[in-house]
């Protein structure tokens, strides 16, 4: 039987919904059990026989891949072949900018462009937080969804790319896309009042296509994430200030933790490194180090 080409746009455990080249969309189900396709892989399919499923036989070599370590020590894949990440924070639930900085590594580690969006300002700011951000060089922006403030900025730094939106629960991801979109297309959740943290209202990713032209993904939150790197090296590559900086370290292997002659330190002790972006590093570099040493 001819395989085709299709792009899975949405994810339901053991099936998925796909988009063909002709643009036809159709429901699948997974050949066997090895396949672990995502929402944006590129997959070969059959029609199956007397059925209106089709079956994804194949995974297309992926551009890259946001992945994270699990519980059995292996590697999972959550998205794939995306442009850029837009890491998403708030005011409620209460930002944690640990998150944040490991989704802006993940994004390093993938080559892909970073967006920070600080959203909720209706109800708080942070403005020395993200700040820091806009120093580096990423793209930070203030937005309420609910308001409707600054929604022409993230729209346009959408158009015409394939986007994934994460962050932790509750921040108003699905919130900032409906709005986005116009219309009540991802299902929303207020903050829980027991414990002040998100609920989760994504079960499974879906790829939406814009207004404006381009894709957006939308991934289940979470309360941590943690990329899945294989080096110390990959680590500093994620923190461009410290990538920076290492250059001038007196040993090419320093893990700049506590080495001789490190200008990470130096410049750390000069406020040329931000001081919580610095423990970020040092926490990350921790726990990949003990992830790899498994």
């Amino acid at each position: 039987m001819t395989s085709i080409h299709a792009t899975i746009i949405e994810t339901y455990s053991q099936r998925m919904r796909l988009r063909l080249e002709d643009d036809t969309e159709v429901d699948a189900r997974i050949k066997g059990k090895r396949l672990r396709p995502v929402c944006g892989d590129r997959v070969a399919v059959e029609r199956i026989d007397n059925e209106d499923d089709w079956l994804i036989t194949a995974i297309h070599d992926r551009r890259n891949a946001l992945t994270r370590p699990n519980m059995r020590g292996d590697t999972e894949v959550l998205a794939a072949n995306v442009d850029q990440l837009v890491v998403t924070a708030a005011s409620q639930p209460a930002p944690d900018w640990y998150v944040v900085d490991r989704y802006i590594c993940a994004a390093e580690a993938m080559d892909v462009d970073a967006v920070v969006v600080f959203n909720k300002t209706d109800i708080g700011s942070a403005a020395a937080a993200i700040r820091v951000y806009s120093e580096l060089g990423y793209t930070v922006l203030e937005a309420s969804a609910k308001h409707g403030n600054h929604l022409d900025q993230l729209a346009e730094a959408l158009t015409d790319r394939v986007s994934l939106i994460v962050g932790q629960s509750g921040v108003g991801k699905s919130t900032l896309i409906n709005a986005l979109m116009g219309t009540e297309k991802q299902k929303t959740a207020s903050i829980s009042d027991k414990h002040r943290e998100g609920r989760h209202t994504t079960v499974n990713s879906v790829m939406l296509d814009l207004p404006r032209g381009g894709k957006i993904i939308d991934s289940p939150g979470v309360r941590d994430f943690a990329p899945a790197l294989e080096s110390v090296e990959a680590v500093t590559r994620g923190f461009r200030e410290i990538e920076r900086l290492r250059q001038n370290c007196k040993f090419a292997n320093c893990r700049h933790m506590e080495e001789p002659g490190c200008a990470v330190k130096t410049g750390l002790d000069n406020d040329e490194l931000d001081g919580r972006r610095y423990e970020s590093y040092r926490r990350l570099l921790r726990l990949t180090e003990s992830l790899t040493s498994r």
